[in-house]
């Protein structure tokens, strides 16, 4: 591997592990933190929901070792993130309120996920 390639990788790999952090952290709040005003299965739902994210974090970490080979697995994950940010987004069109983290959301999931997704592709796998 040259060296522009290994300072490519490994900036992909820190990018990736500073990105991870928050579905990460948002997830685990999710999971500790009650939404307030929710009743029983809107709590237990939420907190389903936010286990989902934890787990798609987890596994964008898991993918940094080795993150030339992880194309698919990455691809997946970014579909999963689009999907869900463009959900996200439908509500917002839909009435939802616009705060300073739905938009951060929102960035975090139809813009940044995304672009890494692409620099990762563009990886040369080490050989």
């Amino acid at each position: 591997m040259s060296a522009t390639s290994l300072v490519s990788k490994r900036a992909a790999q820190v990018s990736f592990a500073v990105a991870g952090i928050v579905p990460v952290a948002a997830g685990l709040w999710g999971v500790f933190q009650p939404l307030v005003g929710s009743l029983g299965s809107q709590l237990n739902h939420g907190r389903y929901l936010s286990g989902l994210l934890l787990a798609i974090g987890l596994v964008f970490w898991a993918s940094i070792p080795g993150i030339e080979r992880r194309t698919e697995r990455i691809r997946v994950l970014t579909v999963v993130v689009v999907i869900g940010g463009l959900c996200r987004l439908l509500g917002v069109m839909l009435g939802d309120p616009l705060s300073l983290p739905v938009a951060g959301a929102l960035a975090m999931e139809l813009a940044v996920t995304p672009l890494l997704c692409f620099w990762q592709s563009r990886l040369v796998p080490q050989r």
